[in-house]
């Protein structure tokens, strides 16, 4: 046979496909894996040419050149597309859930098979190895092929939680074999190390690699945010950053490239999969589907022809050592073995963490370890070696390598592989749930209604006529066993606890689905943007884990999320820039409103499907009311920003609406084109232009114009009355600050830092001393001054402040208030009225909160005086007035003692008022307000408790009450 021609490599490639193509095809619908009649046709192929005399031709020439390919090179070639398209496709919420297990499989458990399989070698093989040659082979075997495990899982169906643990474990497992098997493969080649060397060199090799795959994730992510409706382009860099991110790895920087691929495909998986929306999504997915199948169909054959080779080409050796063949099959009873005590040993912690794992469950993982073309890969290295380095490995080393690993490839897929959908089978593990199976039944009538719908709808036809129902129902195969008589899913015995448990649960699975897919659609509809969709698609897959055992829980997750977070202060409190702390607080209300508006949008929608499908049944009802109380607080959020700024909800309606318009417009040419009213040509030039406003959308959407500082604090009533020249110095000393619902402001008994001007929004008042049992609405809403009187005082805040809603409001520092009190007698007059304002509604609610602020500040404007009193000055309250004591000390002629804040109320006797020495006051102010009407109440000790922080010291005084208002 001459030298193979280079080209004779593709005619292998493409019998490969076709091969590939004929058993996707003919094993349809049987139980045989698709791989491992890969495998059996590719050790049939290298079994024509290697064990026959004439070979294959010009096949054969290209099985050679294969064959003979260098097995970094084989790696370098399959490994980056398969590892990303198989960690891309893994959900990241379960893989965060399973990460424990996974480490655990991949970190002790492979350090343990590798020692496990190299002693049984080294102890029970005839071959005279050494220990570092023993454990290379260990550490070889010991690595689960992502490549056959994964292909494997599609084929069977494996439920989501075990064919993430196995997936993700066979992905780490691979990565951390190959960083062991790189330690032993140093070690046998001469070179030494120590404790310390090998805990480094494992360290850089495994952690290099994730910080390296996170790098090239993140770069290659924001490059892609770039990238607008170009298909192409990103599916290209998906590619190109998978291979890019290997060979950097591996040659460049010398750590693990398994890992490292593994890691920028999960990084993906987590923040990339929103990046493709619409045809893009299809497009990727179906690009990877078709890459991950022809590497598959292409590196299982090929393993098989190296798996022929390796025997055949060593005939004169295995003639010597005729036992080697046992010794196969006793190393793969070794690997069943090891796997077995790997699994056991760990079993107590994998049932700890993540999803846990179950007896049946622990089974399949034990069955599910197939090595595959990574371990042939790593033996061809070895084999390569020995040939070339005959000091440290013989040939006959690296030819028994080949022949063990590629024997155990073989058993293990041939075996373990065909009988794990059986071993599922025996375990009842692939049987629908009775839940499940009600639905498919009920689902099937509800095809029938929609099939006669249908049927009604096309039966005539103006050109040829009716159809015939029966000839068309006869050919709906699925449809001509249904009873007469359709049972609803969910109508069982009431009285079956589980059963009833179980049908909610899933109840709530497939409405948390729809609203999944509601948030997939609103995505493609331009509703929310990519960050938004991450959020929210992550608190549905939060929710699903908890289904079991608590309500629906999925607004749980974005709570967080619409809440100004705990740095947020800091950025109020610090000295950055105005304009950035207002981007900071607007953007996180955009983020807010974003996703409580996608909430309630998608359970809206969620809701009425469910219904359509399921009707009223009490099941559903129970689900579509737990829906319903999920969205309040979403409710409540939109409510207060339309309050406190509409303008935030408006810019990012228009925003929406821009984006449907202009996609409807896209959409409206395209269809024109394809009716022919339009030219391809014309269509293109229309669609460009409409491409180029949406990516001008996305790059510089409408923002939210917040109002002037100066224009809000001028509309407050505090600063707006003040003269230019005290109000100019009070608006540079102002700090800018929003505060989202149930956020404190200050606390009762703290010392006074300044005041807040609240602009926008309402807060709610709470105290320990005051009481709040006539108050039926403690609240304070815009235009209120927080903080004044204690400021003014001294003393320490009376209440907490806590926002019952988004709030925007000022705050000024006590300093700034005392400058201003001393600046001029009439402005300190204005502060302490103002800050009557607030007392009163908090001493006095039966009358006070029936009274808007700005009623109560007209009341105190042009009804009351401000009264100071001398040191042993006495003092008789008036029929129709209210006295609200603001400073100084009071005693009555009982020597009752008296402190602010109080209301003071009318009586028939008089109050002796004087300033305690301890205090320094020497005199006492108080506020009196006028009333016009005035209605008679006997005495009655419960009316002071809302009145007085010592009600019972004015309880000889209440004999009175102004009605309200």
């Amino acid at each position: 046979m001459g030298e193979p021609e280079p080209d004779d490599a593709v005619l292998f490639v493409g019998v490969s496909l076709v091969l590939g193509i004929a058993s996707r095809h003919l094993l349809r619908g049987t139980r045989v894996p698709y791989t491992v009649a890969l495998l059996v046709l590719g050790v049939a192929l290298g079994s024509l040419e290697y064990g026959t005399q004439h070979g294959l031709g010009k096949l054969g020439a290209g099985i050679r050149i294969w064959a003979s390919i260098n097995p970094d090179l084989l790696l370098a070639v399959f490994l980056p597309a398969l590892l990303f398209e198989s960690s891309f496709s893994m959900e990241i919420h379960q893989i965060k859930r399973c990460m424990a297990q996974m480490v655990l499989l991949a970190g002790p458990g492979v350090v343990l098979s590798t020692f496990l399989l190299g002693s049984a070698v080294k102890l029970t093989f005839p071959y005279d190895w050494s220990w570092k040659t023993s454990l290379l082979l260990g550490g070889l075997l010991s690595a689960t092929d992502p490549v056959a495990v994964v292909a494997l899982l599609k084929e069977l169906g494996a439920s989501k939680k075990l064919s993430t643990i196995i997936e993700g474990e066979s992905l780490m497992n691979d990565g951390t074999a190959i960083v062991v098997y790189q330690l032993f493969y140093r070690m046998v080649l001469g070179r030494m190390f120590d404790a310390g060397s090998i805990i480094k060199f494992l360290s850089e090799v495994s952690l290099g690699a994730v910080a390296l795959g996170l790098a090239f994730g993140i770069v290659s992510v924001l490059w892609l945010g770039f990238i607008f409706n170009d298909t192409i382009i990103e599916i290209s860099l998906t590619l190109a950053v998978s291979y890019i991110a290997f060979f950097t790895a591996q040659d460049s920087l010398e750590v693990s490239g398994v890992l490292t691929v593994m890691t920028l495909g999960m990084f993906y998986a987590a923040f990339a999969k929103t990046a493709f929306k619409g045809e893009s999504q299809q497009s990727l997915h179906h690009f990877w589907e078709m890459v991950a199948y022809i590497a598959n169909t292409l590196i299982f054959i090929l393993s098989g022809v190296v798996i022929a080779d390796g025997v055949l080409q060593n005939n004169v050796h295995f003639e010597r050592h005729g036992t080697s063949w046992g010794f196969l099959l006793l190393l793969y009873v070794f690997v069943q073995m090891s796997r077995l005590i790997v699994v056991s040993v760990l079993y107590p912690l994998l049932c700890q963490f993540g999803y846990g794992l179950d007896f049946k469950e622990a089974m399949i993982l034990v069955w599910s370890g197939l090595r595959g073309a990574v371990a042939l890969s790593l033996s061809l290295s070895v084999k390569r070696t020995s040939d070339a380095v005959q000091p440290y490995l013989k040939p006959e080393v690296g030819t028994m390598f080949v022949f063990f690993t590629g024997g155990i490839v073989f058993l293990t897929l041939i075996f373990n592989g065909s009988t794990t959908q059986f071993l599922l089978h025996i375990l009842g593990m692939d049987k629908l749930s009775a839940t499940k199976l009600r639905i498919l039944k009920y689902t099937r009538y509800e095809m029938l209604n929609k099939a006669l719908e249908a049927f009604g709808e096309l039966r005539d036809d103006e050109e040829l006529g009716p159809a015939d129902w029966a000839t068309v129902k006869k050919h709906i195969t699925c449809l001509n066993d249904l009873d007469d008589d359709p049972e609803h899913p969910h109508d069982v015995d009431d009285e079956d606890d589980h059963v009833h448990t179980m049908n909610i649960r899933d109840i709530r699975v497939r409405l948390l689905n729809g609203v999944q897919s509601a948030y997939w659609a609103m995505l493609e509809e331009g509703r929310i943007n990519q960050v938004t969709a991450n959020i929210l698609m992550r608190s549905v897959d939060e929710a699903m884990d908890l289904v079991s055992r608590q309500p629906l829980c999925d607004w749980k997750g974005l709570k967080s999320n619409v809440q100004f977070p705990g740095y947020y202060r800091f950025l109020q409190m610090s000295r950055l820039p105005r304009k950035l702390v207002t981007y900071f607080t607007v953007e996180r209300l955009e983020s807010g409103c974003y996703i409580c508006a996608a909430f309630l949008r998608a359970h809206r929608i969620a809701r009425r499907q469910l219904h359509d499908f399921l009707g009223d049944s009490e099941v559903a009802r129970i689900v579509i009311d737990e829906s319903n109380a999920e969205g309040e607080e979403a409710r409540k959020f939109l409510e207060d920003v339309q309050v406190t700024f509409p303008q935030v909800l408006r810019v990012l309606k228009t925003r929406q609406v821009t984006y449907s318009v202009l996609t409807h417009l896209s959409e409206y040419i395209q269809n024109l084109q394809k009716t022919g009213l339009l030219e391809e040509k014309e269509m293109v030039h229309l669609d460009d232009a409409l491409q180029t406003d949406l990516k001008k959308l996305k790059r510089n959407p409408p923002l939210v114009k917040m109002p002037r500082v100066s224009d809000l604090l001028n509309a407050h009533p505090l600063v707006g009355v003040l003269p230019a020249a005290a109000r100019d110095p009070l608006l540079s000393n102002t700090k800018e600050t929003v505060r989202g619902h149930g956020m404190t402001i200050y606390r009762e008994g703290s010392r006074p830092t300044g005041i807040w001007l609240i602009s926008i929004g309402v807060v709610k008042w709470t105290s320990q001393r005051l009481s709040r049992r006539h108050s039926l609405d403690p609240i304070l809403s815009h235009g209120s001054t927080l903080g004044l009187y204690e400021v003014l005082n001294g003393k320490p805040y009376i209440c907490d402040m806590i926002t019952d809603s988004v709030v925007h409001c000022f705050f000024i520092e006590a300093e700034k208030i005392d400058e201003l009190r001393h600046s001029d007698p009439s402005i300190e007059v204005f502060l302490w009225q103002e800050s009557a304002l607030v007392i009163a509604r908090l001493l006095l609610p039966q009358i006070f909160e029936k009274m808007a602020m700005h009623e109560i500040r007209v009341l105190v404007a042009e009804r009351s005086t401000m009264n100071i009193y001398i040191k042993g000055e006495d003092i008789e309250l008036e029929q129709n007035y209210i006295g609200i004591l603001l400073e100084g000390f009071l005693k009555t002629r009982n020597q009752n003692l008296i402190t602010p804040p109080v209301v003071l109320l009318p009586s028939n006797a008089d109050l002796s008022l004087f300033g305690l020495e301890s205090s320094g006051f020497e005199a006492v102010l108080i506020l009196l307000i006028y009333f016009r009407k005035i209605k008679r109440k006997t005495k009655d000790s419960k009316c002071f408790h809302a009145c007085s922080r010592e009600p019972c010291i004015l309880l000889s005084y209440c004999t009175q009450l102004p009605s309200g208002g």
